[in-house]
């Protein structure tokens, strides 16, 4: 099925191609490392509508998933990034043997900083709109159903906690859903930046931070526990607009304020640089030539997050989120005090998240 595509407020293909997905949507251990986000995940769609040019998913769906996107008319999954979506069926009892499988898992078996959390979601976006008439609004509703399901019966059949993560304001119909699960769910929304133009280029298909923003400030005085990503910050970002977006995220009283700096290949790199000059844009993407000279770049945007926190007044919540490469014997090699740059790197690596507890309440006292 194809449909026009003008959903959220951001740029789409002018054709969308969208499928049912032939896997249902369970409940699956993810690989994060050093990211203190979750245990599991549950992933409703293969494809994203959002189409951010940075995300490492689009190469994902072109390693394992190639020959199933071909048969639904993907030739490109990185070139066409944006522009497909696979919602997966829905089956209750597959999804409750996945659920219970979750929920039986040792603790010793899981690592601590997951905080036993299924991540909603991890690889797409819970929270998007297919545009259009008549199938495009039977997968909409198929959408809404599975998510609220989905969120209902881990309520209902587990005691496991649920991260949501989305760039979706689309949220907000499910604030009821999320308020019953108290201290077990926050909901957070990646705020790399509030420019326009930058994020025009980086995020074409995701609705407007602003939008997002209002969202989660919403959520916060709904007493939903909440929390914010300011990732991936792009080279085009200073401190200044580092400052007025952490100054902002600060209004939705966010438990955790992660932070990382964009870490791509240079090939999505010049993609992204050919599309800025299509928008009369300059884009800097010299930090993703190699190593040596993302290293840099990166070393220069955390201590940044560092200082800006500390001046608004959010030290205290912010995770910073280092890449491994930053340990590389080259990079501490370069450092005034190599033992004290590797005992941060270590902090922020074993660094756990916050999560509600039984005193979380009071933040809105």
């Amino acid at each position: 099925m194809s449909t026009s595509a003008d959903a959220n407020d951001g740029d789409k293909p002018s054709k969308l191609a969208v499928r049912m997905h032939d896997q249902p949507l369970t409940v699956e251990r993810n690989n994060f490392v050093n990211k203190a986000l979750s245990s599991w995940a549950m992933n409703p769609c293969l494809g994203c509508l959002h189409g951010c040019r940075f995300c490492y998913v689009s190469d994902t769906s072109a390693n394992k998933q190639a020959p199933l996107l071909k048969s639904f008319g993907v030739e490109d999954p990185i070139g066409e990034w944006g522009g497909y979506l696979l919602p997966r069926p829905f089956s209750k009892a597959k999804f409750l043997r996945s659920l219970s499988k979750a929920e039986v898992t040792p603790l010793a078996d899981l690592d601590a900083d997951g905080n036993r959390a299924i991540m909603v979601s991890s690889t797409t976006d819970p929270y998007q709109v297919i545009s259009g008439s008549g199938k495009a609004q039977a997968f909409n509703d198929h959408m809404k159903f599975m998510i609220r399901e989905a969120l209902m019966l881990t309520r209902e059949h587990s005691t496991l906690n649920v991260r949501i993560l989305t760039r979706g304001p689309l949220a907000r119909r499910d604030f009821d859903i999320m308020k019953s699960f108290g201290s077990r769910l926050m909901l957070g929304m990646s705020i790399p930046t509030l420019n326009s133009k930058i994020l025009k280029l980086y995020e074409p298909g995701a609705p407007h931070p602003m939008r997002r923003l209002e969202t989660l400030i919403a959520a916060h005085k709904e007493r939903i526990p909440t929390y914010v990503a300011i990732a991936p910050v792009f080279p085009e970002c200073d401190e200044r607009d580092l400052r007025q977006t952490t100054e902002a995220v600060k209004e939705a009283a966010p438990m955790t304020v992660f932070f990382e700096p964009i870490n791509i290949r240079l090939g999505v790199a010049q993609r992204i640089e050919a599309e800025a000059r299509a928008q009369g844009l300059k884009v800097d993407i010299s930090p993703f030539r190699a190593t040596d000279t993302w290293a840099p770049y990166a070393l220069e945007k955390l201590p940044m997050a560092e200082k800006v926190a500390a001046e608004v007044g959010l030290a205290d919540r912010l995770h910073l989120w280092p890449d491994k490469a930053l340990k590389g014997k080259s990079v501490v090699a370069l450092q005034d005090d190599a033992g004290a740059y590797v005992q941060w790197l270590e902090r922020w690596w074993n660094r756990r998240s916050e999560w509600p507890d039984a005193s979380w309440e009071g933040r809105y006292e």
